[in-house]
């Protein structure tokens, strides 16, 4: 289940994707160790990597959709191999994610627009080895696209001059296609809104500065007196509004599988520097603590990977009828990528001053990590977009057909069509009690059912009151149950379609009993809890069903990821 690149070759895909994918790990393998640590530490720009992308046409390939693919079959927009890809990138580092992500979020603006001159534009630029930018956020706004700096007025002669900054904007220094939001002067309310095309070569186009002391390229640029024609307009007025947050959609998805890849590589160092160093005259592993961190790393690796790969199957069967991609969307921008951190942090402290040196890559991973669940608005912001979701969710089931495994070789479009930004408390949701009853054998999926059912008690017996609903810090400590309970439906699912043996199931569901207790114990100290709320919150608190022949299966497929995988020197 664990990405490993010896001998990685992905069947489930068509075989230029596997190509492709193959390609990108040699280029890294091939690199080596030394030269990736180095150039982290160096702060040397990855011009290289952009490089390799673009003779390989791997960007274009996996980043075009069908309809501007000038019949290539091999080009479309396909959630699964892009998943994957994110991953591959994020197990050799941020740095080399981070270019890919931003060209993602760089396109979905334009993929969205039915602006076919800007469309074909993009299509070659990408076809010609160029990246992305998406330019929304702003020095002083950052992500809050209801103010924006960056203004549009009119010339007199049907097109703009654009003034103004944008601020941690990724490859923002050598973009062919920059997706730029602003407004237009003089006009009120959504009206004002636009999205434009920009290039980063335009002689108006000034590129600041780099705001971050890292191999990553965030800009600063400032646009001065830039000609905006009608040809550059992606979206105007409340279409530019949904096109921003469509793009999010689309996006930062990928924020997971970067995270699963930053982990899975910083297991795999961990587990085999520890399993071969004595301390006391025996083993690292033989200390009963030492086991735990590590059994726990991999349960929550193991299920941040099946939240995220069942995830992936969502986002392709979406349509009109069926958004529930938009409440696992926030789920793997914030629950998994903090999960990343538990996992990194995990491992480093087995490690211990191991985890400091220059040579490692988990030396790396520290260091990056906890970026990710901050590229997309911070924790708190998801939590409340999360919550949004809980009522249909937990009380107003549907039926829907089941979603298959997605892996075929087919063009996503509808993510570039969802429409307006609006109507999420109008989602709807299958039973999430299904996947739970199915697995009820499983003593800790049991478990952690009650704890469910306790959540839904909370919310029947002690409804929060009308200033308890506007309480954010509140509402967010009741939403980190909430996702507790969604996470483990989706990794549920996932697990009965792979096959997963049952006792890696139990001891994921282990570690979920443990954080809901400790998300309830969150809840009852709350300012504003009221008794009865803080009743049922100590009363939903359960210890983990104990199995030691359990534990000990499992710390035997953590054990045998010792020298399953080094990367090249």
């Amino acid at each position: 289940m664990l990405l490993n690149p010896n001998g990685y070759d992905p069947q489930r895909f068509d075989p230029e994707t596997r190509r492709l994918l193959r390609a990108t790990i040699d280029w890294f393998e091939s690199r080596g160790k030394r030269k990736l640590v180095a150039d982290y530490h160096d702060k040397t720009f990855y011009a290289d990597f952009l490089e390799f992308a673009g003779k390989e046409g791997l960007f274009s390939t996996f980043f075009t959709p069908a309809a501007n693919a000038d019949g290539n079959p091999d080009k479309r927009w396909d959630t699964s191999r892009v998943a994957e890809l994110s991953e591959i990138l994020g197990f050799y580092g941020l740095n080399y994610w981070y270019p890919m992500q931003v060209t993602v979020l760089g396109l979905g603006p334009v993929w969205q627009s039915g602006n076919e001159v800007a469309r074909k534009r993009a299509a070659e630029a990408l076809q010609a080895g160029g990246v992305a930018a998406f330019g929304l956020s702003e020095k002083e706004h950052g992500a809050d696209i209801y103010s924006s700096d960056l203004v549009l007025t009119p010339d007199g002669d049907g097109g703009y001059r654009a003034n103004g900054s944008k601020y941690y904007i990724g490859n923002g220094n050598c973009a062919g296609t920059v997706s730029v939001f602003g407004r237009i002067d003089g006009v009120e309310g959504q009206d004002q809104y636009v999205f434009f095309y920009a290039d980063s070569n335009h002689p108006n186009y000034h590129v600041v500065k780099n705001v971050v002391p890292s191999q990553m390229y965030v800009a600063e640029f400032r646009l001065d007196d830039y000609s905006v024609h009608a040809e550059d307009i992606l979206h105007t007025g409340a279409d530019a509004f949904s096109a921003a947050l469509n793009t999010v959609n689309i996006g930062k998805f990928n924020l997971c599988f970067g995270g699963i890849g930053m982990a899975t590589h910083s297991l795999y160092e961990a587990i085999t520097h520890a399993h071969n160093r004595v301390l006391y005259g025996k083993p690292v592993t033989d200390f009963p603590h030492v086991r735990r961190e590590f059994v726990d790393a991999y349960a929550r690796l193991t299920a941040m990977k099946l939240f995220s790969d069942r995830a992936v199957d969502y986002f392709r069967t979406a349509s009109p009828d069926d958004r529930r991609y938009l409440l696992f969307n926030p789920i793997t921008k914030m629950k998994v990528t903090t999960e990343a951190q538990k996992v990194i942090g995990l491992v480093a402290d087995v490690v211990a001053a191991k985890g400091f040196e220059a040579d490692t890559y988990l030396a790396m991973a520290k260091n990056d990590i906890d970026g990710l669940p901050k590229l997309e608005g911070t924790v708190a912001v998801n939590l409340a977009l999360i919550a949004k979701f809980m009522p249909a969710y937990l009380f107003a089931p549907e039926s829907y057909e089941p979603v298959p495994t997605r892996s075929d070789a087919t063009d996503d479009e509808f993510l570039f069509r969802q429409g307006p930004a609006r109507g999420l408390s109008k989602v709807r949701f299958h039973d999430w009690r299904e996947a739970y009853t199915k697995a009820s054998a499983i003593p800790n999926v049991a478990r952690f059912a009650e704890q469910a059912e306790a959540l839904v008690g909370i919310l029947t017996q002690a409804t929060p009151d009308e200033a308890q609903q506007a309480d954010l810090d509140f509402g967010l400590a009741l939403t980190e149950l909430f996702t507790l309970v969604v996470y483990g439906q989706l990794i549920l699912e996932q697990a009965e379609l792979v096959g997963l043996d049952a006792a890696v199931v139990d001891q994921i569901f282990a570690t979920f009993v443990q954080d809901f207790s400790a998300a309830a114990v969150e809840l009852h100290g709350k300012s504003s809890s009221t008794d009865k709320q803080q009743e049922l919150a100590l009363a939903a608190i359960r210890k983990p069903v104990v199995d030691a022949e359990r534990f000990e299966s499992v710390w035997a497929r953590v054990r045998d990821l010792s020298g399953a995988y080094e990367m090249n020197a």
